[in-house]
């Protein structure tokens, strides 16, 4: 595996291997950043999280030249967790490119291969091979506990449906959300974060049948709340906060009438 390196400065490297170059650098014990050097991927992981997350912000609004900045944030979480396993003596960057190289070419058949059809079938053949050769024998095993609660709902429930568990039309899942409520009313104080876990997982579930992505919707829902709330303060300016219930409600129908107009 590489050491730390400098770049000679007779030559000019290309962008990724100066990246790869400046984190080789940062992680050295004795020349590169002490905070840096002290990280481990345990550490870092919730950064790249949240770098990812920049980046589908960045897309929601539209801002590209924000965008390439974030790609380039999350770029660096590749190389820097690349450069902590290098430094282990398990893999390195150009590992970590040849191999999700290679599993696109392998999972896209019908373009780099001789298949001229049934793609989707195929790619989900060759998913469930490559979670066998992980030890994940069953239809849920693999789906990420990191990932957001919302986005692992649906992908566990997807998973499900693949084994023909699911409901026939959104009708049944509709009717699960009411009995859901149901429960929640019914439930002691124990009880209810259970009961609304279970709400929402059947939320997420009358979601996927109508075809909606309820991360995403979430997302939208978030930022009309906030857009709405932001109005309500400018509109009130410093008196907002001894206003009572009455008058804020009134702040919010105003606000929600003008986004309307």
């Amino acid at each position: 595996m590489s050491g730390p390196s400098d770049i000679p400065s007779n030559i000019a490297p290309s962008n990724i291997e100066r990246l790869v170059a400046i984190m080789e650098r940062l992680r050295d014990p004795e020349r590169g950043c002490d905070w840096d050097v002290a990280q481990d991927f345990a550490t870092i992981a919730p950064y790249t999280i949240e770098e990812a997350y920049e980046v589908a912000d960045a897309i929601a609004r539209g801002d590209m030249a924000d965008l390439k900045d974030e790609l380039g944030d999350l770029l660096f979480q590749v190389v820097f967790h690349s450069r902590m396993a290098d430094e282990a003596g398990l893999f390195a960057l150009p590992d970590v490119v040849a191999s999700i190289s290679d599993k696109m070419e392998r999972r896209h058949p019908h373009v780099f291969g001789d298949s001229d059809g049934g793609h989707e079938q195929h790619w989900e053949r060759l998913k469930a091979i490559e979670r066998a050769a992980k030890g994940d024998a069953g239809a849920l095993d693999g789906v990420a506990v990191g990932l957001p609660a919302l986005l692992r709902a649906e992908k566990l429930q997807k998973r499900a449906a693949r084994t023909g568990f699911d409901w026939p039309d959104p009708t049944g899942a509709r009717a699960k959300i009411d009995e859901e409520i149901a429960e929640i009313e019914a439930a002691s104080p124990a009880e209810r974060e259970e009961e609304i876990g279970d709400l929402l997982f059947a939320v997420v579930n009358w979601s996927r049948h109508l075809g909606v992505d309820p991360e995403a919707a979430l997302r939208v829902a978030n930022a009309k709340f906030e857009r709405r709330f932001k109005a309500m303060e400018a509109e009130a300016g410093d008196a907002f906060v001894g206003l009572d219930l009455e008058a804020k409600e009134a702040l919010w129908v105003k606000a929600k009438r003008a986004e309307k107009a």
